[in-house]
């Protein structure tokens, strides 16, 4: 991800340079010329007149005076060219310095802003490009670590509990306790290891297909029906009121958006709680809405729910390895849909989604 946002922005980079690099080259050539020409005409004017006046005059004495400002015109004009060349390349010289503090991964570069009304539109574009990459470098590192703090605690699990089980005193309870951990943090890999590839795959999706035309409205029904144990065990009451719906898109991705949403209200909503969902018309096309009367959410979990990895519940009591709703909001934004949230702490959550038709 990092390479391809690399070559992308530097692409873009090389695209207005090579503009402003030829610009600044041009507005050289033109100076260096009237510079030259300029001297050419001083000299000429100096030499015609120091034939005439020697022709008028016959005093070759001077001829020395005539050689010195020939002399000083050139070593000024020379002067001249050198330092005024080199004020429209100073701009240059700081995006290309620029542009290689970005190659070696420094983000925190910034160009400056110039009295030069073309250079300064290159420059703020550039501070963008700059600014995004440096968020991205930052969501890749907050990716891996937390990645890598999901599948480790798991792993370390199984390794405690498999060198327990090597003790020949256990007694045949505690070897099934040992053997039902074991198989409950296998179930939380597999389950790790198959939303990673989930987002993976769905992150370089720009378009859903193939799209088929189902019932929607049954499709949520199931849902429910397949987390039934879930909700049965903590005794909730589930209030459902849909509408028929027939909905043309990915039938498998929208599967996997109601049954997260309702195993999300399921985890975090108190034993004999309720949870209405509801699937009805509106002005932009399908809403369906998730209601429970769980623990909420503050305003700042509220921001980064749909982040990968984030999890609202910092302890980690609750199962789960904070990539659901990240699969959820990128499979409605495919469907061209949106995603809503509204919390409160202690009083619940209510999840919408509203899929145009």
């Amino acid at each position: 991800m990092k390479s391809n946002c690399r070559e992308t922005l530097a692409s873009r980079i090389h695209s207005n340079l090579g503009k402003k690099a030829l610009a600044f080259m041009l507005s050289l050539i033109v100076l260096v010329i009237l510079l030259l020409t300029m001297s050419i005409i001083g000299l000429t004017i100096v030499f015609l007149f120091k034939r005439g006046f020697l022709h008028q005059q016959q005093d070759p004495t001077f001829l020395g005076p005539i050689l010195l400002l020939i002399i000083s015109s050139t070593v000024v004009g020379t002067t001249l060219t050198a330092i005024l060349s080199r004020i429209p390349l100073k701009p240059l010289r700081r995006v290309v310095s620029a542009c290689n503090k970005v190659a070696d991964g420094d983000f925190s570069v910034r160009l400056p802003i110039t009295p030069i009304d073309e250079f300064n539109m290159f420059a703020k574009s550039f501070n963008r490009m700059a600014e995004e990459l440096g968020s991205l470098e930052i969501l890749r590192s907050d990716f891996v670590n937390n990645f890598s703090h999901e599948f480790k605690t798991p792993i370390a699990s199984l390794r405690g509990f498999a060198k327990i089980l090597r003790n020949s005193n256990l007694t045949e309870e505690e070897r099934n306790e040992y053997l039902d951990i074991i198989i409950s943090e296998s179930d939380r890999l597999t389950e790790l290891a198959t939303n990673v590839l989930t987002l993976t795959t769905l992150e370089n999706l720009n378009i859903v297909s193939p799209k088929t035309t189902f019932d929607l409205s049954e499709q949520v029904r199931r849902s429910v029906l397949m987390l039934e144990s879930k909700w049965s065990n903590k005794h909730l009451s589930m209030i459902i009121d849909l509408d028929d719906f027939s909905y043309s898109g990915s039938e498998d991705l929208l599967n996997q958006v109601w049954i997260n949403l309702i195993d999300n209200a399921i985890k975090f909503s108190s034993d004999h709680g309720k949870i209405k969902i509801k699937l009805k018309p509106c002005e932009e096309g399908i809403i369906f809405k998730i209601i429970d009367n769980g623990s909420g959410m503050d305003e700042e979990s509220q921001k980064h729910i749909f982040d990968k990895f984030y999890q609202g519940d910092k302890s980690h009591s609750t199962e789960g390895n904070g990539l659901g709703l990240a699969i959820v909001n990128k499979i409605v934004t495919l469907h061209q849909g949106q995603i809503l949230i509204e919390s409160e702490l202690d009083i619940g959550t209510t999840f919408t989604v509203i899929l145009p038709v």
